[in-house]
Order: C-alpha cells, then sequence, then structure tokens
C-alpha cells in the first residue's frame, strides 16, 4: 500500500515497486506510469528486485509450509527442484535430522536459482547490446531473468506453493480473517479519526482540509499499512474487545 512517505523515494524506486499497472490507472499516474502506457520495459534494478523477492519468497514459504504442517517433504519430492537437492543432500549427509534436511535442501535451491539469475542475466545484457537506460526501456523483453531450464524448475516451485499452499483452506480461512480485521480498522478509523494516535488524527485532520474526504481516507490507510500483523490485531481487539485495555 502507498504511504505518504512514498513522495521521499526516488522516481526510479518509485516506478520499479509498480511491477503491475492497467493503462486506466497508468494514464492517472503521469511520468510514474508513462513506461505502462507505452509498453516499456522497467529499469534493470526493477527487474533484479523483482527476481529477488520472487527467490527469497518462494524458498521461504517452502520453509513456512513445512513448518506450519500445510505440505510435507514427501509432497515436495513432486518438486523437481526439491527432489533433485533432496537425493544431494540425503547422499552426503544420511540420517541427517529432518529440521536441518530441509535447510540444507533449500540453501541449495537458492544458490541454485541466484546462480542461475546472475549467470543467465549476465549474458543476456552481453548479447543484447544496451548500453543505456532507454535501451534496456526499448527493449522487446526483461533482459533479467532464468535460463530457460531454471525457469521452468521454479515455475513448476511457484505453481506447486500456489496450489498448496496458498489456495490451503487454512491460509484462506487466515486472508479473511485479515481482510476483515484491515476493513473494521479502516472503517472504524475513517467514520472517527480521534480512535487514532495523536500523530495520525492530527495527519488526518491536515490531509482532510487539502483534500477532503480522500485525504482523511489516505492517512487512514497509511497508518494502517505501517502496522505490522500483531500491532492489527492488537489495535482491532482495543477497539472491538470490551475486555482489552486500551
Amino acid at each position: 500500500m502507498w504511504s505518504t512517505n512514498s513522495r521521499n523515494l526516488s522516481f526510479e524506486c518509485r516506478e520499479g515497486i509498480l511491477k503491475h499497472c492497467s493503462y486506466n490507472n497508468a494514464v492517472q499516474l503521469g511520468e510514474l506510469g508513462e513506461r505502462f502506457v507505452k509498453r516499456q520495459q522497467p529499469g534493470l534494478e526493477a527487474q533484479l528486485a523483482n527476481f529477488a523477492d520472487e527467490i527469497a519468497y518462494n524458498n521461504h514459504d517452502v520453509d513456512d509450509g513445512i513448518r506450519a504442517g500445510l505440505i510435507t517433504v514427501e509432497q515436495l519430492l513432486g518438486v523437481p527442484l526439491f527432489a533433485e537437492y533432496h537425493r544431494e543432500v540425503l547422499a552426503k549427509y544420511p540420517g541427517l535430522a529432518p529440521r536441518r534436511l530441509v535447510f540444507e535442501i533449500l540453501r541449495r535451491m537458492i544458490n541454485r536459482l541466484v546462480s542461475d539469475l546472475i549467470e543467465s542475466s549476465a549474458a543476456r545484457l552481453r548479447d543484447s547490446g544496451v548500453g543505456s537506460i532507454a535501451d534496456v526501456r526499448e527493449h522487446s523483453k526483461p533482459l533479467i531473468g532464468f535460463s530457460d531450464a531454471t525457469g521452468e524448475l521454479n515455475y513448476a516451485l511457484k505453481a506447486f506453493l500456489r496450489e498448496h499452499v496458498y489456495r490451503h483452506y487454512k491460509v484462506r480461512r487466515m486472508t479473511s480473517k485479515a481482510r476483515r480485521v484491515v476493513g473494521t480498522l479502516f472503517d472504524a478509523f475513517f467514520n472517527d479519526p480521534s480512535l487514532m494516535p495523536d500523530e495520525h488524527r492530527e495527519s488526518s485532520a491536515r490531509m482532510e482540509t487539502a483534500q477532503g474526504t480522500a485525504g482523511r481516507a489516505r492517512a487512514v490507510a497509511d497508518y494502517i499499512a505501517g502496522m505490522t500483523d500483531r500491532y492489527a490485531i492488537l489495535e482491532h481487539r482495543r477497539l472491538f474487545d470490551p475486555s482489552e485495555r486500551t
């Protein structure tokens, strides 16, 4: 979610954050949405950050999914990348404890993906002949990416996580709870900004004076966007649980 502090970020950083944007929304963003209107590529830093996020999140989600009991190592053996390093680790360290086994597999998976990304991207950049950010933007395809073989392995991992973790009924339940918590917090603070701490209440008043109700909504959204999961749940309890101290 955008914060009022986003105005302090560089253009390249703000543009890079926008991974996807529809044409109708892009035309309202001025220079920030220009590459979406012109169907151009993002800068190399944004392309790289996108893959770095994907590698980190996917592999951490494997670990989180196992620890949460959503998926098992046996299920993951159907994922080619995981199965490859499962065999390698067991051959090198037979009888390894389950948690250590998973750690060693994921460490190798991340190394494989990162190494391939670096090597494949470097080769693609050399072959492309780009010499400027303008060349990068005008290129027909992104220049940062996996090799075809590793890209397929990564896609299979993503497909597994989507089916067995992100669509798991327990995850769907938590997502539903989170949606209700955020929604009710927003409604409460928007309808009565005095419920927010002084700093955010004052920000809400200033932004409402300048922008009307849209400014108030932005201030409330900024406050909620800055919360950790734990803090949002605590705020929800403070507002709606009569037994909770404020």
